[in-house]
């Protein structure tokens, strides 16, 4: 689990808070619980840090304030629409007993043993996220989809999924798809056998030659052809005489 400084704010005006974001410091807000909101300031270093971790969103996080440490959930963050900087961000205080609704990220694992992935299919995604219902004390980082084994036209539906006590999906009454194992978009043609290729390659070889040979041929004739004329030309003109 995460762990981050914060300090107290006494923020009032836009001015303060824009001095504070110049400062290197990201202004927060924890609330829920019986508990008041509490105005917070962050290290902007150390919250792009946190941002930058896997499913930070779903992940519970530690906050050291003055002493003491509480546990809570990052609900929204603020960007600056320029920059893209974070500069602002919520936490929701993890309340034992409670219950959240969250978005929690799917994860597959073992597509190098699904015999469909093998040979050529499609891991077809249809919920990269399925959101959950979930008590604050048992909130799952990721859900586990296994493709050991599966084929194509295999199909990977919520019931499949294994998910931790008393955890739940908010979508009841039917059974969802999660990700689907389907067919190739395309498929590859089969390569010559090298026989073929040789034949091909006799083929071409043997009618390029008689081709020459022709070629060769018809050379040889024009000679002749043109004694011929000469000789037809010279009776022509005895005659004539």
């Amino acid at each position: 689990m995460s762990l981050i400084q914060a300090t107290i704010r006494d923020t009032k005006t836009k001015g303060q808070i824009n001095t504070l974001r110049k400062s290197g410091n990201v202004p927060a807000i924890i609330y829920g619980g019986e508990k008041e909101n509490e105005k917070v300031s962050l290290s902007k270093k150390e919250v792009k840090n946190l941002i930058n971790k896997e499913n930070f969103l779903s992940n519970v996080i530690s906050i050291m304030l003055e002493g003491s440490e509480q546990k809570v959930l990052p609900r929204e963050i603020t960007y600056d629409i320029i920059s893209d900087e974070p500069i602002h961000v919520d936490f929701l205080r993890v309340v034992k007993g409670a219950t959240i609704i969250l978005e929690i990220p799917v994860k597959f694992i073992n597509n190098d043993l699904s015999p469909g992935l093998k040979r050529g299919g499609v891991l077809n995604i249809v919920r990269r996220k399925i959101e959950l219902k979930c008590p604050t004390e048992n909130i799952p980082t990721e859900l586990i989809v296994d493709l050991d084994g599966l084929d194509i036209g295999s199909s990977i539906k919520i019931s499949s999924i294994k998910l931790p006590e008393n955890v739940a999906p908010t979508i009841q009454g039917r059974d969802f798809v999660v990700a689907t194992v389907a067919a190739p978009t395309v498929v590859k043609e089969p390569e010559k056998p090298a026989e073929a290729e040789g034949e091909a390659t006799e083929g071409a070889d043997a009618a390029a030659a008689e081709g020459e040979n022709k070629t060769a041929e018809g050379e040889e004739k024009k000679p002749e052809d043109n004694k011929s004329k000469a000789e037809d030309k010279s009776a022509t003109e005895k005659n004539n005489k």
